[in-house]
């Protein structure tokens, strides 16, 4: 059964993601009964996700601030601030940041992703290995086992 949920900034984990991102995990399956995940990237210049496709879930961004280039499938469109994209499962999509930094939503349906993010980032609330960054290896096996299909790398 689903309920409300409340949490605050300070009970949100904070995962250090691709390219020294941050993804704030603000509604994961957990909060949501499995109905939805909704997390928070602070993304600098050049920033970018391999080309990829979500098997499982529709995903959709919204560019608080900043901006990107967002391709999806073969079509390619500058995003400014206040734009959203809607990306249904098995489109290839992809983006990468063209301005210094960027504060993007993502919302996608139903829930689980998040487990990718949990499952190959690091949680900020631990203390960063010298020179550490995201394993290829481990964001293959994380995306193979929550459903995403990497098809290329960034753009």
């Amino acid at each position: 059964m689903s309920m409300a949920y409340l949490a605050q900034s300070a009970q949100q984990q904070q995962l250090e993601w691709l390219d020294g991102g941050t993804l704030a995990v603000l509604l994961d399956s957990a909060a949501t009964d499995g109905q939805l995940t909704v997390g928070r990237f602070s993304l600098a210049r050049g920033a970018a996700s391999p080309y990829h496709l979500h098997t499982r879930e529709d995903e959709v961004f919204v560019l608080l601030k900043g901006s990107a280039v967002v391709w999806a499938g073969d079509r390619e469109t500058e995003l400014s601030e206040g734009g959203v994209v809607f990306l249904p499962k098995k489109l290839p999509h992809s983006y990468r940041i063209t301005s210094d930094t960027a504060d993007m939503l993502m919302i996608c349906t139903p829930a689980g992703i998040e487990g990718m993010f949990r499952h190959a980032g690091r949680d900020r609330a631990t203390p960063r290995p010298d020179g550490f960054r995201i394993d290829p290896e481990l964001l293959a096996e994380a995306a193979g086992t929550y459903g995403q299909i990497v098809v290329g790398p960034p753009r």
